[in-house]
């Protein structure tokens, strides 16, 4: 169990909280799409998860050990991909034999099936990579580490279409009861068929943190050119001949979630959302 306890962090003694008393659990066996608006504290928050943050209150434990304490219980079973980062100039084996010494169940067969999935060799020198092959290199380690808790800050940022798909791939074939997931991007529908959690947050508040199954049952997706569907809907944002809307699940006949139009009625209905979720089921 990662546990976020009554976390406050701002950048400067004086300056604004990014982040104020906010809390959050995540479990085990979960791949969580941590969604928000800029600026809502997505990032902080990753960072605060993997210790690399001091907080003025509150905590992170990982099965009871605080994540700041940086000891080597969390240190090697927490790894973070930031969206932005810089490799030595060194050959990928080379970067693999220090930095993989420091996780216990680094596996460089399993980085080489990653890195074959993005079509890149094993014997690269990391400083002749594009950004783009940075960031499937870079992954494709994170992967091979086997961490239980995995952090990845916009990991489809820089990526072309086959790496898009390539990351879907290798982050699937990973997925099992002993991992946490914890993906922060804005480009949903690269991920929307990873997650099986989905946490939207705006600054100190956590407007919705519910399994996918749960949004499914409560509410449904669907496109309509139906006058009359899309006056009655929770939610509606128009397309390309008539609308996205949401309507609540009254038949309980699933459909595929539309991050994009789920993400826009918890920001601006989160009051109505809150009420559909407390209910109790019918």
């Amino acid at each position: 169990m990662l546990k976020i306890n009554n976390v406050s962090y701002s950048y400067s003694l004086k300056g604004h909280k990014v982040l104020d008393d906010f809390s959050l659990s995540l479990s085990s066996g979960g791949v969580y799409g941590l969604l928000g608006p800029n600026g809502a504290g997505k990032s902080t928050l990753l960072n605060i998860i993997a210790g690399t943050l001091t907080l003025s209150h509150g905590n992170v434990t990982l099965d009871g050990t605080d994540t700041r304490r940086r000891l080597p219980v969390t240190l090697t079973d927490i790894f973070f991909v930031p969206e932005e980062f810089s490799l030595p100039p060194m050959k990928l084996s080379k970067y693999a034999r220090l930095y993989g010494a420091m996780y216990p169940r680094f596996s460089e067969d399993d980085m080489k099936r990653y890195l074959e999935m993005f079509e890149l060799p094993s014997d690269v020198r990391l400083d002749a990579l594009s950004m783009g092959q940075k960031k499937k290199v870079f992954m494709s380690f994170a992967m091979a580490c086997n961490t239980r808790v995995l952090l990845m800050d916009e990991p489809t940022n820089g990526l072309d279409i086959p790496g898009k798909s390539a990351f879907r791939r290798f982050t699937a074939s990973n997925i099992d009861d002993e991992r946490i997931f914890v993906i922060s991007t804005h480009q949903v529908r690269d991920v929307d068929r990873l997650l099986d959690h989905i946490l939207i947050m705006n600054h100190s508040h956590v407007l919705l943190d519910e399994r996918v199954y749960e949004i499914q049952k409560r509410l449904k997706f669907i496109e309509t050119n139906n006058a009359q569907l899309i006056t009655e809907a929770l939610h509606s944002i128009p397309s390309i001949g008539g609308a996205s809307i949401i309507i609540p699940n009254d038949d309980q006949c699933e459909t595929d979630i539309n991050l994009e139009l789920l993400f826009d009625f918890i920001q601006r209905k989160p009051d109505l959302a809150k009420t559909i979720f407390n209910a109790p089921e019918k």
